[in-house]
């Protein structure tokens, strides 16, 4: 698939250690990694403000949006805008879920459930290291 930010592996790892990202971004990004549940610097980060791709910049969530799932994960119930997001059916690990990609680099985010609360019923659960803050 081809996005509109492309990178080699050495430049993405580049990039993050230039950005100062947590150690484990390079692999959940750019190999599709899962942080520990209850490990991510944002599962319990409550400022105002919006969530971007860590990778390229992309705005991905607003901290409006953002509700305490209890899975350890932050959580979202929309994206700022649905294009930002890339949605591809993940069957690893002996289940079906529903992956989500930023679809400016393809950076791996985390999955989308639809357990969430209304009015979307959607539950975007990302990586904290998949993440960079912005307050406002």
């Amino acid at each position: 698939m081809s996005h509109k930010i492309e990178k080699t592996e050495a430049e993405w790892k580049a990039l993050l250690a230039q950005k100062g990202a947590e150690p484990v971004a390079f692999e959940v990004t750019r190999h599709a990694a899962t942080e520990r549940p209850h490990t991510g610097k944002y599962d319990d980060h409550w400022q105002a403000g919006t969530y971007a791709c860590v990778c390229c910049g992309a705005k991905l969530f607003d901290s409006s949006t953002k509700f305490d799932a209890g899975c350890g994960w932050p959580s979202f119930s929309q994206a700022a805008d649905p294009a930002a997001i890339e949605e591809h059916v993940d069957r690893t690990l002996g289940m079906q879920r529903t992956e989500t990609l930023c679809a400016a680099c393809g950076a791996h985010l985390g999955h989308v459930f639809e357990d969430g609360p209304a009015p979307t019923g959607l539950r975007y659960c990302m990586n904290s290291a998949s993440l960079d803050f912005k307050p406002k």
